[in-house]
């Protein structure tokens, strides 16, 4: 009996997929709950798991191609002998993937003839933002329909805002073609470059600096390091520290913790801390939830959980989701100074950069301090900069006096 495997719910607001990798194919033996596809959505990448164990027997959807809720990808002939059952699916799924063939060919020969289908809401509100108009677009949907993912595919080809001639792009000469290399985004990178053009287009984003003393964090660090470790089986980290002292600069300062509604300003009394994780495939911003309700030991237990889970691959949709603010670590590259990019709706986003020595005027003398510029990107439309800066400043006070945050100072 073959069982079906579809296209599993992805998460609040994500409703369509693109098929990344097949783990396995057609004719494989397969165990129950054994990874099948990769699937790419807006927000991470994520494993459609085999319902049974058998044999794979027939795959419906290929790679590259946008999926949406409950489509269906494969299907799964159940039993351990599964090698009979290939041999009856063996010329099936040839009939069904030449069908499946000109059912794909069939939207993209009038591609640019429409549809009878209208385009998605999403992909007509993707088409509206960049002047993209819908006979330009190939549609994947059923009898054609655009899709959120071909207008991302048209983007990503080229094919945006009336397609700037040829001549206003660069052309490689002939001679340097052959070494060039074309790979198409990924949609995990797609959604990266979309949503920070998104904020710089839309917020009022303004950055401050500031720079602090970390020579009392490093030393609370080094006593405490190994006991901190041996207690709570997690290292401590700077980013404890800075998470913790960002709650209390959020509750002092609100609007940095706020994001914009039309002509609604919407007040966060709690503090989701999104935490941006560079990975091979792009960068995510999980979410260490309620933060300013958690100790350090918490947050740094948080945070390496859904490091590990970023690296490899197994963050969750609620992992991604409901961020209020965002930390953004570029030391840990060696960047000196940055000036981060809001991760919309939210109006703030911390710049950590690398620790490193400088001499500083301290008491009419000149001394060696291990020293970290900060910067705070923000929404000038909510906060005002009296406010951005007081807000950096009482981040700085929590590091160079750590004690503050353990008093609530």
């Amino acid at each position: 009996m073959a069982t079906e495997v579809r296209v599993p719910t992805l998460g609040e607001s994500v409703s369509e997929a693109t098929i990344g990798t097949w783990l396995k194919q057609v004719g494989d033996t397969v165990k129950v709950d054994e990874p099948l596809v990769e699937l790419e959505t807006d927000k991470v990448s994520i494993e459609v798991p085999s319902p049974v164990s058998g044999t794979l027997s027939e795959i419906l959807a290929k790679d590259g191609e946008t999926v949406e809720v409950n489509a269906l990808l494969a299907q799964v002939t159940e039993g351990e002998g599964g090698a009979a059952a290939p041999a009856k699916a063996e010329s099936k799924p040839e009939a069904r993937s030449e069908a499946q063939a000109a059912k794909a060919e069939a939207p993209a020969a009038p591609a640019k003839s429409g549809s009878d289908m209208p385009a998605a809401p999403s992909a007509q509100k993707l088409m509206a933002e960049n002047k993209i108009d819908a006979a330009d677009v190939s549609g994947s949907g059923k009898r054609g329909q655009v899709l959120k993912g071909d207008v991302l595919d048209a983007i990503g080809k080229g094919s945006a805002p009336a397609a700037a001639p040829a001549a206003a792009r660069p052309a490689s000469s002939a001679e340097d073609a052959p070494r060039e290399e074309r790979v198409k985004m990924t949609r995990l990178r797609q959604t990266i470059a979309r949503r920070l053009k998104e904020a710089q287009n839309t917020a009022a984003m303004l950055t401050t600096y500031n720079e602090v003393d970390m020579t009392a964090v490093m030393d609370l660090r080094k006593k405490y390091k190994d006991l901190f470790e041996k207690k709570h089986g997690v290292k401590l980290g700077f980013m404890g520290f800075f998470t913790k002292a960002v709650c209390h600069a959020l509750k002092e300062v609100p609007g940095v913790n706020a994001e914009l509604d039309g002509t609604d300003i919407i007040y966060k009394n709690y503090c989701h801390v999104g935490v941006a994780v560079g990975t091979d495939k792009g960068l995510v911003v999980p979410v260490v939830r309620d933060a300013d309700q958690m100790s350090i030991a918490g947050i740094e237990q948080e945070i390496g959980r859904l490091g590990r889970a970023a690296r490899d691959g197994e963050l969750s949709m609620a992992d991604m989701q409901g961020g209020t603010f965002t930390i953004s670590n570029g030391g840990v590259y060696g960047s000196l100074m940055s000036s981060p990019i809001l991760n919309s709706p939210q109006s703030g986003v911390l710049g950590m950069h690398k620790i490193q020595e400088r001499p500083m005027a301290i008491g009419g003398q000149v001394v060696i301090r291990p020293m970290m510029y900060l910067a705070l990107s923000y929404d000038h439309r909510i906060v005002d900069g009296k406010e951005a800066v007081t807000f950096l400043v009482r981040v700085k006070e929590s590091l160079e006096d750590p004690e503050r945050l353990v008093l609530d100072l």
